[in-house]
């Protein structure tokens, strides 16, 4: 069986002629260009194999390309400003971008915005996921790196500030580039900056390794895949080589070009932007301000290929072939859906609805439930909530959302803020809630918030959200949209399972028990009638 073949993706900010050009590593052979833009500094990304973005230099949207279909630009992702770096996780389930000083996270099978990170006080100049896709970490021009757990980003309570798992900041001017290591939760990570050091950090602990310090500034990093070797590319046109494997062990060192002049790759007359190793660890790729691209003998530190571009170069990576990047008769397996510029539930235009729920089940099923009534203790007189599925259905889903959520939604307003709650013209009263403590806080465990304060949403399990079952739970408005299949019925009766230890005796077996046995219960009429056959829609 051969071996994969590696690739150099490069790319310019003149794009005279391209965008994106994709040649053979040893060979030098043009294998592919696409055009339709200039893409900016790393702000090029591959995504789940299938599509090449390229964030646009100083401007407010991301391209994106079918590997094969070059030369029709597939995609223009708007965003809400000019993006300034970008990249994509590597199971492909998210994209990242940071656009000013904030960083935006969208979820790459349904286009939304899941949640808006502004932590960085000047622009954010880098990003990269962990090879587990469990972490990222930003780089910013305020001379900080932050390192955040993508799990605690996504289900945080919507009431407080997403904070990072740990904040670097013994940089002292701004971040220019940073590499991770593999290992996920345990990789090492690179950072450089124009204050000329170096800095590895570990993700685990947060803890600063080791500090090398240069005579120029940094602009570039990137690390073999053994972590043998640092490679920094410098302000002045130098590669500097630094060895991990026979560090005397301090923390902080100076690198003396004249001491290790046979660690230094010379050849580049301008500054260093981008580098990359190949996989064996055998060949360095450069791209500089003086518009050429290197390859690297890293033994003899020789240059055994130059690449001439028409400007200076954004972006030059190593890479090993996709399947369909190689194969002219491949197609994506699902397409790009919009995505969208504002976070789930703001977009405008919306139509506002009375507090309801949307619980994603897979990668792109989706229900939705409005509630109808208020369900509870002093509340056995009332119809059960209306528990529909896009299209008007009763949906299993709104089941799922009343069981593990509670039945109150969350920042009711109009009729329900002023004490009352009004349902199809008329209005009933409303519960009031426990008097907060001293402290400002709704006194006991499982206790609703006091009138006027939000309701925090909880997912129903963390491991359904790592698994792929429950993606996302987030308040939704706007009119449903797609219709809900035998498929996401099966979907539910399997997330149901799993949460059924959140709920009590009379729960159980008031909202699965009709399910299960396929007749109504006594509160919630019509659930469970008249199953349908396979492949057909669901109408409970």
């Amino acid at each position: 069986m051969a071996a994969p073949m590696e690739v150099a993706v490069c790319t310019d900010s003149a794009a005279q002629l391209w965008s994106c050009v994709v040649w053979e590593l040893h060979s030098g052979a043009n294998l592919l260009t696409y055009r339709g833009g200039q893409a900016g500094p790393r702000g090029l990304a591959l995504l789940n194999g299938e599509y090449l973005l390229a964030a646009q230099l100083g401007k407010n949207y991301i391209s994106a390309w079918e590997l094969q279909r070059k030369d029709q630009l597939q995609q223009k992702i708007m965003c809400p400003g000019p993006v300034t770096c970008l990249t994509t996780s590597p199971n492909g389930l998210y994209v990242l971008a940071g656009i000013a000083e904030s960083i935006y996270l969208w979820e790459v099978s349904t286009g939304n915005l899941l949640v808006i990170l502004s932590r960085h006080y000047q622009d954010v100049s880098c990003l990269q996921f962990t090879g587990d896709s469990s972490h990222f970490l930003s780089g910013g021009k305020d001379c900080l790196v932050l390192a955040w757990s993508l799990c605690s980003v996504l289900q945080v309570d919507p009431s407080r500030t997403p904070a990072p798992r740990h904040v670097w900041s013994r940089h002292t001017l701004p971040i220019t580039d940073l590499h991770c290591g593999f290992g996920g939760p345990l990789a090492r990570v690179a950072t450089s900056s124009l204050d000329q050091t170096v800095k590895l950090w570990e993700v685990s602990s947060g803890e600063l390794l080791l500090s090398v310090l240069f005579d120029v500034g940094i602009m570039a990093v990137t690390m073999d895949l053994a972590e043998h070797h640092l490679f920094c590319g410098g302000s002045d046109g130098s590669i500097f080589q630094v060895d991990l494997c026979t560090w005397p062990g301090q923390r902080e060192k100076s690198f003396q070009p004249e001491q290790d002049n046979g660690k230094v790759f010379r050849g580049h007359r301008n500054q260093v932007t981008c580098l990359s190793v190949s996989t064996d660890g055998s060949v360095l790729l450069s791209g500089s301000h003086d518009e050429t691209v290197r390859l690297w003998d890293i033994q003899s530190k020789q240059c055994i290929r130059t690449v001439t571009l028409k400007g200076p170069v954004t972006n030059a990576s190593i890479m090993l072939a996709p399947v369909s990047m190689l194969s002219s008769d491949f197609r994506p397996g699902l397409p790009l859906p919009h995505f969208n510029k504002h976070l789930l539930g703001a977009e405008h235009g919306d139509e506002p609805h009375r507090g309801g729920f949307t619980l994603r089940l897979g990668l792109h099923q989706q229900a939705w439930w409005e509630p109808r009534s208020p369900l509870g203790r002093g509340a056995s007189e009332a119809p059960a909530p209306q528990l529909r599925a896009p299209g008007g259905r009763p949906s299993l889903t709104g089941t799922l959302c009343v069981a593990g959520l509670g039945a109150q939604p969350p920042g009711a307003g109009g009729a329900a803020a002023r004490g009352d709650e009004q349902h199809d013209g008329e209005e009933r009263p409303r519960r009031p809630g426990p008097a907060a403590d001293p402290r400002g806080r709704a006194g006991g465990r499982g206790a609703q918030p006091a009138q006027g304060q939000p309701r925090p949403l909880r997912l129903l399990h963390a491991h359904h959200h790592a698994a792929g079952q429950v993606s996302a739970l987030r308040p939704a408005r706007g009119p449903p949209r797609g219709l809900v299949s035998s498929s996401c019925w099966a979907a539910g009766l399997s997330v149901a399972s799993r949460c059924y230890s959140f709920l009590t005796k009379e729960l159980k077996t008031l909202l699965f028990g009709p399910l299960c046995q396929g007749r109504p219960g006594p509160r919630s009429p019509g659930l469970g009638q008249d199953l349908p056959r396979r492949n057909r829609w669901v109408h409970l």
